[in-house]
């Protein structure tokens, strides 16, 4: 999974500031979620989401040719609708 060092500063700056600093638990989010789902809107995108409700971190990526990279990511207290693709066991 790839994220420039221009896109990731723009959602810090920009989009949610509340991340500046945790590039390695949005690296965890995506390396090992809790869960993972399509988007419904777009299906070559997906959220995963780590954590613990009512707190979870959401990366968002898309995945082309082959190769990943992270749209956005953000804290949240839902996990969206959207086709389950993986989900931990408990």
């Amino acid at each position: 999974m790839r994220c420039t060092r221009a896109c990731w500063e723009f959602i810090v700056t920009y989009k949610h500031p509340v991340l500046r600093g945790r590039e390695r638990e949005i690296e965890e989010v995506l390396a090992d979620p809790d869960e993972a789902r399509r988007s419904r809107k777009d299906p070559s995108v997906l959220l995963f989401y780590r954590g613990t409700g009512p707190r979870w971190l959401c990366a968002v990526a898309r995945r082309e040719d082959g190769s990943g990279f992270l749209i956005t990511a953000y804290p949240t207290d839902a996990i969206k609708a959207g086709e389950t693709i993986w989900k931990r066991s408990k």
